[in-house]
């Protein structure tokens, strides 16, 4: 549904700023996988500006926020960090029907706050200098199932299992690396767009594309607000600002 409302954002924003905002202030409560909150933090803070209604935020791993939206959480909009979940939600009957569409198309990296660790040969990870490496977990996050698949498939996964630190979610996985907790660790190139060290982006033959989907809820039908933000991410603006940190974006929304 939002993809066939996506023209009116196109107007109905420069006349909202042109007039400040006079359409009626409304609320809507979105769900976001961890991996993406520096892009989402700087498109609400667009949208709020522009439309005049307010965003509420939850960060959390895919995993974690698809179990709590079964349980009857009252989410309006879940952007999830894979495309499987918000098709399960899609399937289940619990989202507006062709609203779900891909927002970003995440890249993987390895990264280590340490200059030098970290190099782009498959040696680093038995040269005995990376003693402790931090995934999230595969169970939970979908990045977690990338960095699961790129050691399986330069076959040491089993090898290295009990050097690794599996993070809740790609936020903590992240921590663990960056507090030391880890030596290096698996995370979303957004993450570290501006950290120093040394990082290895990894070559897209060796885990499948994360391509992360977003979906409106059912109960967030009859929200102006929900709907709004929904077009609003899928506009130019909000998908350079996406592009900005590190992702990709389809030529079109799908």
């Amino acid at each position: 549904m939002c993809k066939f409302l996506l023209w009116k954002t196109i107007f109905i924003l420069p006349v909202m700023m042109l007039t400040g905002g006079t359409t009626q202030a409304g609320d809507v409560t979105i769900a976001v996988a961890s991996n993406f909150a520096g892009p989402v933090k700087v498109i609400i803070a667009a949208f709020e500006q522009q439309t005049g209604h307010h965003v509420r935020l939850t960060l959390g791993s895919s995993g974690k926020v698809f179990a709590q939206i079964n349980h009857g959480a009252p989410f309006d909009m879940f952007l999830s960090a894979d495309k499987t979940k918000p098709a399960m939600l899609e399937k289940l009957g619990m989202t507006v029907p062709g609203s779900r569409f891909t927002y970003a198309i995440g890249t993987l990296a390895l990264w280590s706050p340490q200059p030098g660790l970290v190099s782009e040969k498959a040696d680093i990870f038995v040269n005995g200098k990376i003693r402790r490496l931090a995934i999230a977990n595969p169970g939970l996050a979908p990045y977690g199932v990338a960095a699961r698949q790129v050691l399986e498939e330069l076959k040491l996964y089993h090898r290295l299992s009990a050097r690794l630190v599996r993070g809740e979610n790609i936020a903590q996985t992240y921590q663990f690396v960056a507090t030391g907790n880890a030596d290096a660790g698996f995370v979303a190139l957004s993450q570290i767009q501006h950290a120093g060290g040394s990082r290895w982006i990894i070559p897209r033959r060796l885990y499948r594309a994360i391509k992360q989907d977003s979906v409106l809820m059912k109960a967030a039908k009859n929200n102006p607000a929900a709907r709004a933000f929904c077009n609003f991410l899928q506009t130019e603006q909000a998908r350079k600002i996406i592009r900005n940190f590190g992702y990709k974006t389809p030529e079109w929304p799908g």
